[in-house]
């Protein structure tokens, strides 16, 4: 399996082409651990975009998700996104409601929310890199995106979210 469900690889690469986005296509072996695939396309893993989806509860009758977008050598502090969120309590999400979310499978999780309720927020350090790679919602296909295009599509909410 490829990982391409609902049509959500030929909706980035319309939004990408809509918007005059610069990138390219890489194909590879299909994978989805960032360590592996960054190898397979040939660049540093710091210049991934590691997708990670996140539970937050806002006390006890509140729940939020966020979809955070790091860099592929980073860690996602977990207690930065509780903070960002004044949550009481954050863990990963599960993965069929990460999955729902994101609206792929794991390991193709797109930068980019096209779902509502997953609020996305990506960490400043990814601006440092001209270029960002991340599975395109499938695992043998790539994309590398100029990030100040990934910015201006994507318009994360920006915060330090690493540790």
């Amino acid at each position: 399996m490829t990982g391409e469900p609902n049509g959500l690889y030929e909706r980035l690469i319309a939004d990408l082409d809509g918007a005059g986005a610069r990138y390219r296509l890489i194909d590879h072996a299909p994978e989805g651990r960032t360590e592996l695939v960054s190898a397979l396309r040939g660049h540093d893993v710091a210049q991934a975009a590691k997708c990670l989806v996140v539970m937050v509860k806002i006390g006890k009758k509140q729940t939020r998700h966020v979809l955070a977008v790091v860099p592929g050598d980073a860690r996602l502090d977990l207690q930065a996104v509780k903070a960002l969120l004044d949550g009481t309590y954050v863990a990963f999400a599960g993965k069929e409601k990460a999955e729902e979310l994101a609206g792929s499978m794991s390991g193709t999780v797109l930068p980019f929310s096209y779902d509502s309720r997953l609020e996305l927020v990506a960490d400043p350090s990814l601006l440092e890199r001209p270029e960002l790679y991340f599975n395109a919602a499938r695992l043998d296909r790539s994309v590398a995106l100029a990030t100040v295009d990934y910015v201006r599509l994507a318009e994360p909410r920006m915060a330090a979210i690493t540790g």
